[in-house]
């Protein structure tokens, strides 16, 4: 692997988030990203380089967590600030802004029908907010501690959430119900993912390793170790036989 493209002084302050979205309707492909600058910036990926497109601005503290809908057409954004901004792509413009509470909406991820956006908290709950209305919808407790790292899994069944304390916990969307808390890690969970065929769920975490485990039945399919130090990131490539880290 070799670098594709690279920007120089993207953002004025570190970088903590970035998604990648492609429009459904005209196939356009979207980078965005969200940096303790306090800003969101819209970049289009064409001919294998980025242009910028839109430079948002309304966050008053840095940006943590970033997101694009599976429609391509809106992102979401989370600051330190307590709010979540929602985003139009074609024109740069803010759709909403949400008052999440203090240190409520630390991570954020949009449902796999664009609907929902779920937020991960300092309190242990999962929000789940309306991307319409912009309101509350409802909550999931895992009854732990500070929530890092939230997923969806690809058929919209199952959510999951990685903690501070290493614990993972996977929800029933349909009931609300917990269905699982896995002791899998001894450290704070940064990333977890779900494969393409939702039947496989792998973990990150500071402790330098990667779990994958098997969603239905909540058994440990395999620890993976490698990494001098903290695992930030895991994703998953769409036909299901490999995924980085």
């Amino acid at each position: 692997y070799g670098i594709l493209f690279k920007q120089e002084q993207a953002h004025d302050d570190a970088i903590w988030s970035v998604a990648w979205g492609k429009n459904k309707n005209d196939g356009s492909e979207t980078v965005i990203s969200g940096s303790l600058d306090d800003l969101v910036k819209v970049w289009k990926w064409n001919d294998e380089k980025l242009d910028l497109q839109w430079t948002l601005e309304g966050h008053q503290l840095g940006v943590v967590s970033v997101d694009i809908s599976h429609t391509g057409a809106i992102a979401a954004s989370s600051s330190l600030d307590a709010h979540i901004r929602l985003w139009d792509l074609d024109t740069g413009k803010q759709i909403k802004s949400i008052d999440a509470g203090p240190v409520d909406a630390w991570s954020l991820a949009f449902s796999p029908d664009s609907q929902y956006l779920a937020t991960g908290s300092h309190v242990g709950k999962v929000n789940i907010f309306g991307v319409e209305t912009g309101k509350k919808e409802y909550s999931l407790d895992t009854r732990g501690k500070f929530i890092l790292s939230i997923a969806y899994s690809p058929d919209g069944k199952y959510l999951a959430s990685g903690a501070i304390d290493g614990i993972i916990n996977i929800f029933d969307i349909a009931t609300g119900k917990l269905l699982h808390t896995l002791e899998g890690h001894a450290m704070p969970i940064r990333s977890l993912t779900f494969s393409p065929d939702s039947q496989l769920l792998v973990t990150a975490s500071d402790d330098g390793y990667i779990k994958i485990y098997d969603v239905q039945h909540a058994n440990l399919a395999g620890t993976l170790s490698g990494h001098g130090s903290w695992v930030l990131n895991v994703a998953f490539c769409p036909d299901d036989t490999h995924f980085v880290s």
